[in-house]
Formats: C-alpha cells, structure tokens, sequence
C-alpha cells in the first residue's frame, strides 16, 4: 500500500492542493489514496510528480521499505 494519505496529511495538505502541487488529477489521487489492493499502477512519471509534491522520494511513497 502507498503512503500518499499518510504523508499528504502530514504536510497539511488536501488532496485538491496535492493534486494542484502535482499536476495530477484530483479523482486520480483519490484512486491511489483508497487503493487498498494494489490494483492501480500509476506510470513513472505519475508517481514521480506526487512523491515531489510531498518532498518525498518514489520508494518511500510507493514500496514498502523493511
């Protein structure tokens, strides 16, 4: 599972204000954020965007890391 909510909440920001930070589609995040399957695979590109946005990097976003 990802950690888009998590860190977005951290940083104060709602999902509208990531998605404008981004450069993502707000429905888009809201699909990444509730994805509790791991059914949506977002592009390189996609992914990149939304870990800038949160002063992250893609694996501390998107792969779990043990």
């Amino acid at each position: 599972m990802n950690k888009i909510k998590i860190l977005r909440e951290e940083l104060g920001l709602t999902v509208r204000e990531l998605a404008k930070n981004s450069e993502v589609a707000i429905g888009y995040i809201s699909t990444l954020e509730n994805d509790k399957d791991n059914t949506t695979n977002p592009s390189k590109c996609v992914m990149t965007k939304i870990a800038k946005a949160l002063n992250s990097t893609v694996v501390e976003v998107f792969f779990s890391v043990t």
